[in-house]
């Protein structure tokens, strides 16, 4: 579980906002330089927006996909990541960020395999959410996705950080 230390030097007004907790579920181990990228963007946010990571074991007998929707707790925002999702600018997504922050729900982001999401855990997603019209490695998706939580911080608390 990755927690983030207080930054210092944060803008007064980025520290007063609502605190924001983001989980990213994804199936299987990582390489350590995967571990050590999406770390590196957790410990930049500021204490009280905390980024973790969820690891779930690949099972027999049981998709990918079903691991990964049992790991979402009742409360959170669910976003799933898939090719055939909206993609938007890094502005649009910070925006998306300061919603989720002014509601007060903690969000939890899915990284699939391969294969992506079918209907059914698309339809149960509040957003569904596209990357790139590339294809990505799952495993890069990690380090992706936390840099891009880490780019909406700094938007919104005007850091120069994303020009």
């Amino acid at each position: 579980m990755l927690r983030t230390p207080h930054q210092r030097g944060c803008p007064r007004e980025a520290r007063a906002n609502p605190a924001l907790k983001v989980r990213l579920l994804a199936v299987g181990k990582a390489p350590r330089w995967i571990d050590e990228g999406l770390a590196e963007y957790a410990k930049r946010l500021p204490s009280e927006n905390a980024l973790e990571l969820a690891v779930v074991s690949p099972r027999r007998g049981q998709s990918d996909e079903d691991r990964l929707l049992a790991e979402v707790r009742s409360k959170e925002i669910v976003v799933v990541l898939d090719r055939r999702g909206e993609t938007l600018s890094s502005e649009a997504f910070a925006a998306l960020v300061a919603q989720w922050r002014m509601g007060r729900r903690d969000v939890a982001i899915l990284i699939g395999g391969a294969s992506g999401f079918s209907e059914s855990a698309r339809q149960r997603a509040q957003h569904v959410l596209s990357l790139s019209a590339m294809t990505l490695p799952h495993l890069l998706v990690r380090v992706v996705v936390a840099e891009q939580i880490y780019r909406a911080w700094t938007i919104l608390a005007g850091h120069p950080y994303h020009r």
